[in-house]
């Protein structure tokens, strides 16, 4: 970094002294930024909210499952009962559904059901970006210094990742596992107290009660916590609360969501394994706490057996857990889907605009914060120090999972906050007008650069048209979006052998049924459906029979119907895409985009020879 040492020398001179009680100097400058942003982000996407048009399968499915459960599903039954004939299981929690089945319920007596879905999928996420404003900023705040964490309330909704979670109409549960980590750092970087490690187990207890995709940086803050109490053992107490309450407080949800289910294994969420995990690494970790070793290296130690009690609890009860949730699809939903789905996947199989956008705050708050750390009075070290190995945890989680980016990036914000202050008073030094201008860009291009990601992906996009030309060559029309298989409400409901991408559009927003979505729980309907738009005509002809289904439909030109003609050109879906024609499926004139076919049964009798 270009004059490291006077830029050392700013942050510290500009790092005020943390403060854990007073919140008030940032509450006003969030909550001024979040109005702003808030404005805008409506703004950008009124007319999507105007049409709900939902940009995500998990959104679309989110706004189904909240009305299923206001219409009178069972709160313990997250089943999705209109795909595969009713069978059809899920892995969310209920606990995501609360906040916008209660905007809903209450404001559906002034605003009309239309009104109140708008209002709920435009409030929540928009109020889950203020809790993450606020957090990051406390959290800047206990580390850089008041001054630092208003340039934080700034910085937080320029972030791209983290506001591809947070913006208008992006309900699903990503946000909130974002929120609930950051809870927990926030917890971890106060004071040292038991009261301060219950806060941040039981913020911990909600992230995997979310989503057990919340493990990886769960037990990155929980490791954290413990390093840092085998460098202060006075942090005892701290570790203690945190163990004890992320058990209880994961034991009390999971009954509090599960109910009757209390006992059904899974590992794709909280579950037995998982609370016996949970269950044996509290008093594992007491048992090392209590045995208090002199040393920095037994305590390590001691920590270590604990892990490893902890490891060998799981692979003793359910050791499939390890292999993941995606391990045991079949090989064509694992080749066709899963390998297909972006955000799943390691960064390394990203475009570089991707990656840039992704990783450029994280590796600017990785630098920033080592150089916080470095700098940081000896009484706050420790604070730096373990948001450093926060951070360094949740990049390395985004290099396998891109979507684990937006947790990534909002840790690396406090750094970058940090950053940004000694950069602008550099620049304020700069006598000349057109220098401090240029030098405050600068400032804001280096504290945010994912910005500059845009500019690439908008050139990669001009200079390679030829994914829209080899759309059309293929169909005289296609589809944008999942949102124009709306059209098929034109038709009586029915069931609809549709691609997996816009069955839970389809679901949500028509009166139809459908075989399969994008979810790994279902993995039979789900290759139903591959396999009936990849096989040959005579074999999909069969898997349609036996789904039920009345009309095939499709919407040419997304990517899923892309892959199934590129990768599979003797499939079905292919050769009706190159205009053939089959005795079994009748096209259906109907607007818009879609492409549909009713499905005759039985075949009709050949005419008979004179």
């Amino acid at each position: 970094m270009r004059d490291a040492g006077v830029m050392t020398a700013d942050m510290r001179a500009e790092q005020s002294p943390p403060q854990d009680a007073a919140t008030g100097g940032i509450v006003r400058p969030v909550l001024i930024a979040w109005a702003v942003a808030s404005l805008i982000f409506v703004m950008i996407g009124a007319k999507d909210i105007v049409a709900l048009r939902l940009s995500d399968t998990d959104d679309s499915m989110r706004l189904l499952e909240v009305r299923d459960w206001l219409a009178g599903q069972s709160w313990w039954d997250v089943a999705q009962h209109r795909l595969n004939g009713g069978d059809y299981p899920m892995h969310w929690s209920r606990l995501v559904d609360l906040p916008l089945a209660a905007v809903m319920v209450m404001t559906t007596p002034l605003l009309g059901a239309a009104g109140a879905t708008r209002l709920a999928l435009v409030l929540v996420p928009l109020l889950t970006l203020l809790c993450a404003m606020l957090l990051i900023a406390r959290i800047t705040q206990r580390t850089a210094g008041i001054a630092a964490a208003r340039y934080a309330a700034l910085l937080t909704p320029l972030n791209l990742p983290l506001m591809a979670q947070m913006k208008p109409l992006r309900i699903d549960h990503h946000g909130w596992q974002v929120v609930f980590a950051l809870a927990a750092v926030a917890c971890l970087l106060g004071k040292p107290t038991a009261r301060g490690g219950v806060l941040t187990g039981l913020a911990l207890a909600a992230l995997l009660t979310v989503s057990i995709e919340g493990l990886p940086i769960a037990a990155g803050i929980a490791g954290v916590a413990a390093g840092a109490w085998a460098w202060q053992p006075e942090r005892r107490l701290c570790l203690l609360g945190l163990i004890w309450s992320l058990f209880g407080g994961a034991l009390a949800l999971h009954l509090a969501t599960r109910g009757p289910g209390f006992f059904l294994p899974a590992c794709d969420a909280m579950s037995p394994a998982w609370l016996l995990t949970l269950g044996v690494a509290a008093p594992a970790t007491t048992a090392a706490v209590l045995l208090a070793p002199q040393t920095v290296t037994m305590r390590l130690l001691a920590l270590a057996a604990a892990g490893a009690v902890t490891g060998a609890a799981l692979l003793l009860y359910a050791p499939q857990c390890l292999a993941g949730p995606f391990a045991t699809l079949p090989p064509l939903a694992y080749q066709v889907w899963y390998l297909h789905v972006q955000e799943g996947r390691p960064l390394w199989e990203q475009q570089f605009p991707q990656v840039f956008a992704t990783m450029g705050v994280p590796v600017v708050g990785l630098v920033a914060t080592a150089i916080g750390w470095r700098v940081a009075d000896p009484a706050y070290k420790p604070r730096w120090a373990m948001l450093l190995a926060l951070l360094v945890a949740a990049s390395a989680v985004t290099l396998f999972v891109a979507r684990a980016g937006a947790t990534a990036n909002a840790l690396a914000i406090p750094g970058a906050s940090a950053l940004l202050l000694a950069l602008l008073i550099r620049a304020r030094q700069i006598r000349n007008l057109a220098g401090q201008i240029v030098a405050t860009a600068a400032a804001l291009t280096i504290a945010s650069p994912g910005f500059l990601a845009v500019a690439g992906l908008a050139i990669t996009e001009r200079l390679d048209p030829a994914e829209g030309q080899g759309q059309a060559a293929h169909a005289t029309a296609v589809c944008k979006q999942a949102s124009d298989m709306r059209a098929l409400a034109q038709l009586p409901p029915s069931r609809i052998f549709a691609p997996l991408d816009v069955t839970p559009e389809l679901i949500s927003t028509t009166a139809h049924q459908a075989i399969g979505g994008p979810y790994h729980r279902a993995p039979e309907p789900m290759t139903q459906v591959i396999a009936g738009f990849t096989g040959p005509p005579a074999r999909a002809r069969a898997i349609v029979y036996a789904t039920g289904a009345d009309y095939v439909a499709v919407c040419p030109g997304l990517n899923e119907m892309d892959i199934y003609r590129e990768q599979f050109p003797a499939g079905l879906w292919a050769r009706l895409a190159r205009g053939e024609r089959f005795a079994w499926l009748r096209p259906v004139p109907i607007a818009g985009p879609v492409r549909v076919w009713r499905v005759i049964r039985p075949l009709p009798s050949p005419t008979p020879r004179p």
